[in-house]
């Protein structure tokens, strides 16, 4: 019993509360790392909290994953794709306590090739989640693999937002009801899951307001209807077929995806980087730019703290030379031209020299 070496990697040897022989990787290449865990493991023991290793395939424990997250997010299709990646690099019978920091920095460069970082960073994230759940769960008995690894720094560079022209070749090129819900998101800031999941009870009609519960934080807020997407909703209103405001008009049930049909309609429009969460964006920035206020600003996006709207505050380029501007001529009124007949005689010390003397006469 003790620590020995298979290859590079260290391994404990050990008995639990049962006298059943357990052998366990140390997923290190440092004898003293499998000491330090040996020695945890036979505290466990003699304390009667040992929990044996749970031999769990990533495969096995991806389908319980789709399970919570199909009941727990809107997003589970998105994650159902970013696991396919992961599943695909490391491997499905692959044993979930099998998966090393050293692995993960593999997957990173290996995606990096192929993606931008901030979608290798979406995926890293999905699967810290992941092994964080697994130790919820008892089906991951170490610490997660992730406290070792750093997500690539991502930058911030602005946020793409769509111009008026844009809007409207966006809005020619789009079916019907994509035309409708573009310009409902343009004027109500509305999450696209916000949009998919809004039913007429939400609908204020005498206030001309609507109560939006939005999943992502919990929490209703007040959002006024403009003009414009209240036209939108009088439209759907004809045709009204159950207790949700928008529907696919094919099947009559709610929207689940549309991704697909938004990126056609920008492929035909011939503008490219702008996807549902783009509208939401313009919204707040068109606000910013017209003066609106950033707290009024929060509240309608439905952000928690105003540190998260405050990326909004940046103004376009006609907006900064106003600004800037204004400053024009403003120390004129400050400073006193002085001219030569004004200026006083400088005075000259009686010991300083006579040459000093004559250059001041």
């Amino acid at each position: 019993m003790g620590v020995h070496k298979r290859g590079r990697i260290w391994w404990i040897d050990y008995y639990d509360q049962s006298r059943v022989r357990v052998q366990e990787s140390s997923h290190s290449s440092n004898r003293r790392d499998a000491v330090n865990l040996f020695n945890v493991r036979k505290s466990e023991v003699l304390r009667g909290v040992y929990k044996r290793p749970v031999k769990i395939t990533f495969e096995e424990f991806g389908k319980r994953y789709m399970e919570h997250a199909k009941a727990n997010k809107r997003s589970w299709l998105r994650d159902k794709q970013m696991f396919g990646h992961l599943e695909k690099y490391f491997g499905s019978e692959r044993q979930l306590t099998d998966i090393t920091p050293a692995e993960i920095e593999g997957y990173k460069l290996h995606r990096k090739a192929k993606v931008s970082g901030s979608t290798v960073n979406r995926e890293l994230a999905l699967l810290k989640r992941m092994f964080n759940l697994a130790i919820t769960w008892d089906l991951y008995l170490d610490l997660n693999p992730f406290r070792k690894v750093k997500f690539f720094r991502e930058f911030n560079i602005g946020l793409r937002v769509v111009s008026s022209e844009e809007e409207e070749k966006l809005l020619r090129n789009a079916a019907p009801y994509f035309q409708d819900l573009i310009r409902f998101a343009l004027n109500t800031g509305l999450r696209i899951g916000e949009i998919f999941s809004l039913q007429w009870s939400s609908v204020d009609w005498e206030k001309s307001i609507l109560n939006v519960f939005a999943p992502k934080t919990q929490k209703t807020r007040v959002v006024p209807l403009n003009a414009e997407a209240r036209k939108v909703l009088e439209y759907w209103a004809l045709g009204k077929r159950n207790e949700f405001v928008f529907y696919n008009p094919e099947t009559g049930k709610p929207f689940v995806d549309l991704k697909a049909g938004f990126a056609l309609a920008c492929r035909k429009a011939e503008i490219s980087g702008v996807t549902w969460l783009t509208l939401r964006h313009t919204f707040a920035s068109r606000l910013v730019n017209r003066g609106v206020d950033i707290v009024t600003v929060q509240e309608l996006l439905g952000h928690s703290t105003v540190t998260v709207t405050m990326r909004y505050t940046h103004t376009n380029l006609d907006s900064k030379r106003a600004a800037v501007g204004k400053l024009e001529g403003f120390g004129d009124n400050l400073v006193t031209p002085c001219t030569t007949m004004q200026q006083s005689t400088p005075k000259v010390s009686p010991k300083a020299p006579l040459s000093v003397v004559a250059r001041y006469n």
